[in-house]
């Protein structure tokens, strides 16, 4: 047992463990300065929610104030381990910047109002718009940060109360592709992996993948198994060198947008050398002659040239996955956030189907979520898609989820597949929506192209409806603001990206007249009088348990089958994995297991799509693809990027997250440790690049693109050459007024990006686009990046090292 400070030390203490062993358990444990464990009145279950990993905690409470937290040991998915945002992130909830009172915009200024008089204003005017133009007039657009029970409750009102197809959540931005991916190999959402294969794997592949910064305590999971007998071998493929890439057997660092290119050469070795489960490609799949017709010329010299890597790099990560006994891939930002997002993400699974590993110990596929409960968004369906993983194309799913809500199947939308929220964004600007709802996201800072982003959102002819915790730069342009509870403030239930469950009870009351998003749903819900075909209310529940007993309802005998959990189940012991019903009473650590897919026509959740065009396909064209419920071998054609350098812009600008911040900051952002650690916006180049140009660190530079400009301070880092990053964090809350800088430039990454994204899952693309950089001064000091990370400088000695301190201090107890 010791402290260390764990912004300087991330991953914290090494517990060294050997393949097929358990995870040693070692419980992190913080607490505010001066209080020990015998302050605490009482500790509340919970788990995180400033990642997807889903590390199970409990919240420490002294006098009605959270006051820390600690790991829980017992939990599968963290054996105790917490990260720095886990850590100190619940700061957050006791900043004094909180919303607790409505707001109203009246004379163009935004005032305190009553409860009532807001939630007036929000039913009033959706009936108004109801009765003049019709559901397709509203809006709703979520996070993936509220709990299960809130987002059923929110797809109820949406899909099934007001019939609108136009409801989407902010996990369009950062895991749409994992869903997209899993449909196309799959025909269903839902990971096939599961964590514990990392303790069993003798391969473990990174696609885009930054898991060191984005899922901190499974890349202590993974340092373990390196750092103990037979390690595995590590690939990873990113532009960065990042902590990932610094420990890899093998990094490739492709040109931004060729990751098609590079999947294909690698698929291209692995069949030409036969590393191919010949026996389960015949038995459990179709597809496997077009995908060896499709990377037959696409051999490593081919993708060499397009990708910029060295050939022979190329054949040695090829090598390991065809030689690797069980093969654990995981798939992020880096693929996910690209022109050709899902194309890249299914040949990951196409690696997996040709192998023959899957569902079986140390052989999974993890198409990672970005947000800690992306998963129940797509699952409860406030991302457009339906709930339960039924099939908008099937009208037997459509009859089936109007008998579960008791409403005709003609009140819920499937004319056409669920408007996506940058479709939604176009439909804003034209004015025929006129009516949005925004809850717990903050698109003013974290959707592309932002000057056009701002524009859209401050029409006014929209009603734009705020449901948050801090009034950020989105809440400043509404007409409405509600103030919000957040997490240790509320209970309910949320998934985690190996389908874990977790219970997230209520420790604290919150600020002022803050209230659950599921309370102000409900409120939403009742105000508009929505009701079932018998006349009673849409919305049977009034408290997360109701809520939850109604989504085990719809989920049953579905993928995402939740029938066998209650949360006393899910009280004082480990998150559970779904499926858990009565066939799997204590859940399911993998699924697909002996080639059984959920892909039979009559079940599937999607018929596909077509990689290049995004059409979907019709359910004759699945049935003669997929007659006996397989898996799709999927192949795809590489297509270059869609704004490739110039000679005016000349680099290829990507952006992304830094292991101390959540998405926009407006958590983490008030919070001392993570935000001293990373105070503000850097741009990274490569050495090469920065020597060409006589630049150096701290140097202060204008990156520009077409769209935009913005200003920051140099990181000579590890990133490949002709590319630059920015951390895509930093808005304008924390800026005098708390809006854009005047003149047009400005430090939010989003500036920059563009209004396009991937044919099939429609996320977004922030991962490519042509930029330009000019020197603006000298350096007066280094830049802001951290050192302990991917923005880590290739130089020694040009930073301070990023660290906590005293006020950092974290206590570690290692369980051997």
């Amino acid at each position: 047992m010791g402290t260390i400070d764990r912004i300087a030390e991330p991953w914290g203490t090494r517990t060294p463990y050997a393949r097929g062993a358990s995870w040693p358990v070692r419980v992190d444990t913080r607490l505010d300065e001066g209080l020990s464990e015998a302050d605490v009145d009482t500790w509340v279950q919970s788990a995180t929610t400033l990642h997807s990993n889903g590390d199970a905690l409990d919240i420490a409470v002294k006098d009605g104030r959270i006051v820390g937290v600690r790991g829980r040991a017992v939990d599968r998915v963290n054996h105790g381990r917490l990260g720095p945002k886990d850590l100190y992130g619940y700061q957050a909830n006791n900043s004094p910047d909180r919303l607790t009172v409505p707001l109203i915009r009246r004379d163009g200024k935004l005032v305190e109002t009553d409860w009532d008089t807001a939630m007036t204003a929000v039913a009033g005017r959706t009936k108004e718009l109801l009765a003049e133009r019709g559901p397709s007039s509203i809006g709703f657009y979520t996070t993936g940060q509220l709990f299960l029970e809130e987002y059923y409750t929110l797809a109820l009102i949406g899909h099934g109360g007001i019939g609108t197809n136009h409801l989407d959540g902010n996990t369009r931005l950062c895991t749409a592709t994992a869903a997209a991916a899993l449909k196309e190999s799959f025909a269903s959402d839902g990971q096939p992996g599961s964590y514990t294969d990392i303790d069993e794997a003798d391969v473990i592949a990174l696609y885009g993948h930054n898991v060191a910064e984005t899922q901190s305590v499974l890349w202590s999971r993974i340092l373990d198994r390196l750092a103990g007998p037979n390690p595995p071998k590590l690939i990873c493929v990113d532009p960065r060198r990042t902590p990932v890439a610094a420990a890899a057997t093998v990094h490739l660092a492709p040109k931004p947008g060729t990751n098609v290119a590079l999947m294909n050469a690698l698929l291209h070795e692995i069949i030409a050398n036969d590393w191919v489960d010949h026996e389960y490609v015949d038995a459990h799949t179709v597809g496997f002659d077009e995908l060896d017709k499709q990377v037959a010329d696409c051999d490593p010299e081919w993708a060499a040239g397009i990708c910029d890597v060295p050939v022979e790099d190329l054949r040695a990560a090829a090598r390991i996955l065809g030689e690797a006994e069980r093969l654990v891939s995981t798939v992020l930002q880096g693929f996910y956030q690209s022109h050709q997002a899902t194309a890249a993400a299914v040949q990951v699974n196409n690696v997996h189907l040709i192998r023959g590993m899957l569902g079986e110990p140390g052989c999974g596929i993890l198409q990672m979520n970005g947000q800690p409960t992306a998963q129940n968004t797509r699952e409860c369906g406030a991302d457009g898609d339906l709930p339960g993983f039924r099939n908008w194309a099937n009208d037997q799913h459509i009859e089936d989820l109007a008998r579960v809500w008791n409403v005709e199947p003609t009140q819920i939308p499937h004319y056409s597949e669920p408007t996506h929220l940058m479709q939604m964004m176009r439909y804003v600007e034209d004015g025929s929506i006129r009516f949005l709802y925004v809850s717990g996201t903050n698109p003013a800072v974290s959707l592309p192209e932002l000057g056009r982003i701002r524009e859209i959102l401050a029409q006014e002819r929209l009603f734009l409806v705020v449901q948050d915790i801090f009034l950020s730069e989105t809440a400043q342009l509404a007409d409405v603001v509600l103030p919000a509870a957040t997490w240790g403030e509320k209970t309910g239930t949320f998934t985690n990206a190996d389908r874990t469950v977790h219970l997230s009870e209520k420790a604290v009351d919150p600020p002022g007249q803050a209230r659950p998003d599921l309370d102000i749903f409900i409120d939403y819900a009742q105000r508009l009088g929505l009701s079932d075909k018998d006349g009673e209310p849409l919305v049977k529940w009034s408290d997360p348990e109701g809520a939850f007993e109604g989504w085990k309802a719809c989920s049953a005998g579905r993928p995402c089958d939740y029938s066998g959990l209650t949360y006393d189940k899910l009280r004082g012991g480990s998150g559970i994995q779904w499926p858990c019903n009565e066939k799997h009473p204590a859940g399911t650590e993998r699924i697909y297991r002996n080639g059984e897919f959920w892909s039979s026509p009559e079940y599937c959740e999607s018929y596909g799509k077509d990689l290049v065009t995004g059409a979907p396909l019709e359910p004759v064209e699945y049935k003669a693809m997929n007659p006996d419920g397989r898996a799709v071998i999927k192949a795809a054609e590489y297509v270059p990027p869609h704004e490739p350098p110039t000679d005016e812009y000349p680099y290829l600008l990507t952006t992304g997250r830094t292991l101390y911040h959540f998405h926009t900051r407006t958590k983490t952002g008030r919070v001392p440790q993570l935000q001293n650690a990373a105070p503000d916006v850097w741009v990274e180049m490569s050495a090469y690049d920065a020597e060409r140009h006589g630049w150096g660190e701290g140097d202060l530079l204008r990156v520009s693109t077409t769209r935009g400009n913005v200003e920051a301070r140099l990181r000579v880092s590890g990133i490949r050459r002709s590319t630059l990053f920015l951390p895509f964090h930093y808005g304008y809350w924390d800026a005098p007024g708390g809006h854009a800088p005047a003149g047009g430039v400005g430090r939010a990454a989003n500036e920059l990006t563009i209004t396009d994204w991937d044919p099939s899952s429609k996320q977004p693309l922030f991962k490519s686009a042509a930029a330009r950089v000019e020197r603006i001064s000298v350096a007066d000091g280094p830049s802001p990046a951290p050192t302990t990370t991917g923005s880590k400088p290739v130089a020694s000695g040009v930073a301070p090292d990023t660290r906590g301190g005293a006020a950092a201090a974290v206590l570690e107890e290692v369980v051997r």
